[in-house]
């Protein structure tokens, strides 16, 4: 079905298993996890939700053009919309509820097949509720696809810098803070911990309103694409002295985020640090909060901020250190995300059955009238030229003038000229009217 070899696949979800190490890994997961993972049964609180149990596959090129009405510009989620250099659609499966995020890589991008498959394989052992979890792949001749959930509410770019009714309130703010912190444990601890441009345009608001971190970021650098698309004022100096990136550049990166959800502004990490040496905190803050939020949980959050984009890279926390600091500051346990961020929650809609379409379904889809020919042609039709010869007596002058234009019609598209055909056709149409 695509440029791989199933043997691939089968490595999905395989990892060598020591005691030793499994008990590590196990609590490691505990930590990511944190306190909400005991909270999840039976309340109406925030718990920690089941991860859906999408396995990891590969689709079909005709599976995901199906699933986004083959790729059409309506379908387009990106935020850029059709100037991403990487386009992401989104679409639902045939005979399947929920929706899926397509991201559909520029031709250039991954040339070589086999490191394509390799790399979305690796990214697809990650399941974890933080995530927006990637669950298969297409690699169909030029084309590199890569298959995850669907968050239908935005992205914390959009609830920060562009909120329309009402900006995010600090327990929320908070709440992303430690939900993104987790999901970088949880990879860490997985042997994922490097995360490309992780930005506010990265951090996803699912059906319920939980922030969940785009697995897209997991993917390693591919060749036409760059390790940081923003602003050259928020990357990690050491990327720009050598062009790596690494476990601490993650956290510089995660710092930035945390300026974002003071300030409700994408304050350059440089102009931040200023106003924290000067202890001008209160600064940094989002007007539009209006004061409704805790000194000491912001001085809290400042000052990890402040030590996440310190120049040396050695200086910076660890994953680890992050979900300690934040977990004592996720005080609204019971409030759903939905509810702080002032959205209905999102239900899934059952699809109607998909059914393919039909040859000429398809040709009259794209509007393609040569097309439309040859299937007529080929299934031998003919017009109704010689069945209708009527007399004057029984139409009217107008029904002649129809049957006449309608006929012309029948003649220019025999001889494939579409335009007088529709002229005529519409002629006919209007002559009755």
């Amino acid at each position: 079905m695509g440029c791989c070899q199933s043997s691939m696949l089968l490595r999905v979800g395989e990892r060598e298993t020591h005691p030793e190490k499994e008990k590590e890994r196990e609590k490691e997961k505990e930590q990511a996890y944190g306190n909400h993972q005991r909270q999840s049964e039976g309340g109406e609180g925030d718990g920690e939700k089941e991860v859906v149990d999408f396995s990891f596959s590969e689709f079909s090129l005709a599976e995901l053009k199906a699933a986004t009405n083959n790729f059409s510009s309506e379908y387009i989620v990106s935020e850029s919309g059709e100037k991403a250099p990487n386009l992401v659609y989104k679409g639902r499966l045939q005979n399947q509820s929920r929706w899926i995020a397509v991201k559909k890589f520029s031709k250039s991008a991954w040339p070589d097949p086999k490191q394509f498959v390799e790399e979305a394989s690796g990214v697809g052992k990650l399941r974890h509720p933080r995530l927006a979890n990637l669950i298969g792949y297409c690699c169909d001749g030029d084309e590199r696809l890569l298959v995850a959930e669907y968050m239908p509410n935005d992205t914390l770019a959009k609830h920060l810098f562009h909120w329309e009714t009402q900006t995010i309130e600090w327990a929320m703010r908070l709440r992303v803070a430690l939900y993104i912190a987790q999901a970088l444990h949880y990879c860490s601890s997985e042997g994922r911990p490097l995360y490309h441009d992780l930005n506010a345009y990265r951090v996803l608001f699912d059906q319920e309103g939980d922030p969940r971190l785009s697995c897209f970021g997991f993917m390693k650098n591919s060749r036409d694409g760059k390790s940081y698309s923003t602003n050259l004022a928020y990357t990690p100096p050491e990327y720009l002295r050598n062009g790596r990136v690494t476990p601490e550049s993650v956290i510089y990166s995660f710092g930035t985020v945390l300026l974002d959800l003071l300030s409700g502004k994408h304050i350059p990490p440089s102009h931040a640090l200023d106003m924290i040496q000067g202890k001008n905190n209160m600064l940094l803050m989002d007007s539009h909060l209006e004061g409704k939020f805790s000194t000491e949980e912001a001085t809290v959050v400042v000052n990890l901020a402040s030590k996440c984009l310190q120049y040396e890279p050695r200086e910076r926390p660890d994953t680890k250190d992050l979900v300690t600091t934040l977990a004592p500051l996720h005080t609204k346990p019971d409030v759903r995300s939905h509810i702080m961020l002032g959205i209905p929650k999102h239900e899934e809609v059952p699809s109607t059955p998909q059914r393919p379409l039909s040859a000429m379904g398809e040709a009259c889809s794209r509007m393609d009238l040569t097309a439309i020919h040859q299937i007529l042609v080929a299934t031998h039709y003919r017009d109704d030229e010689g069945t209708n010869e009527l007399s004057f007596q029984e139409w009217t002058q107008q029904m002649r003038d129809m049957l006449e234009a309608r006929k012309r019609g029948d003649y220019a598209f025999r001889d494939k000229d579409f335009k007088t055909a529709i002229d005529n056709y519409s002629q006919s149409v209007l002559s009755v009217m």
